[in-house]
């Protein structure tokens, strides 16, 4: 799908951070862009700041109904969709005997449900329109674990593996479907996070958003032989760890 001009493409949590950089990649592209979040006011300003190929519409990804509307109301704005990008995602701090069972819930509700209902979806949108991609956005923590975290890891462990389960199943109808892997990035989200978690890296710093949102252009617009397979953007961190030597 390397001539994306005149596609359609939804973004969830596409108001800011790593999701405002896919949607502005995108648009580069010369795609007809929805911005899919519960964030109205940066959204909105965010559509306005590309132009007239963005729009804001509100999306609670866990909501069937505004699902379909904003479905349709791409279609209508921008013709057959044809990308698809699972970001939004929430995290919640807590160890498994502390985190409250209805945040754990929740997170995966946000996470994992909200991107399979989205799939489950623009499946048929995509099959009629004769192909398509869908982009999850996972986590390195859907690679490994991470302690105070469980919920987040579960969803995202989860949103791998229902990647490959796509993959598989629409594969046929000519819909890729691959799930990326951010490390630490300079996001909201990542606010407050201690940068010295980085530091056993080969890459220590924190990434940046539009780091991600490359790795995104290129499985849509490049790798068109990949499809159920896993994009790490982690400045190394699940190689392993650079040893400390003679206390350096």
């Amino acid at each position: 799908m390397s001539n994306l001009k005149g596609r359609s493409a939804i973004v969830t949590g596409g108001a800011r951070g790593v999701g405002a950089a896919v949607v502005a990649e995108l648009v580069k592209e010369g795609m007809g862009v929805v911005i899919a979040d519960l964030l109205e006011h940066d959204g909105a300003e965010l559509a306005r700041s590309l132009g007239p190929t963005t729009r804001y519409h509100h999306l609670d990804v866990t909501d069937q109904d505004e699902w379909v509307r904003v479905l349709n109301e791409t279609e209508e704005e921008f013709g057959a969709l044809s990308v698809l990008v699972n970001n939004a995602g929430i995290v919640d701090f807590g160890t498994v005997e502390s985190e409250s069972p209805s945040l754990f819930r929740h997170v995966l509700d946000v996470n994992l449900y909200g991107a399979w209902l989205g799939m489950h979806l623009s499946a048929a949108r995509m099959r009629a329109a004769g192909g398509g991609v869908i982009v999850n956005i996972s986590s390195t923590a859907g690679l490994t674990g991470y302690a105070g975290v469980s919920g987040y890891v579960a969803s995202k462990w989860g949103l791998r593996g229902v990647t490959k389960a796509a993959a598989l199943e629409l594969g046929s109808a000519n819909i890729r479907v691959c799930s990326v892997h951010p490390g630490p990035i300079h996001t909201p989200m990542a606010a407050g996070m201690d940068e010295s978690l980085a530091a056993a890296q080969p890459l220590p710093p924190f990434g940046e958003p539009r780091e991600v949102a490359a790795m995104v252009r290129f499985l849509v617009t490049e790798a068109t032989f990949s499809t159920g397979a896993e994009f790490v953007v982690d400045g190394g961190a699940t190689a392993g760890q650079v040893p400390v030597l003679n206390g350096k």
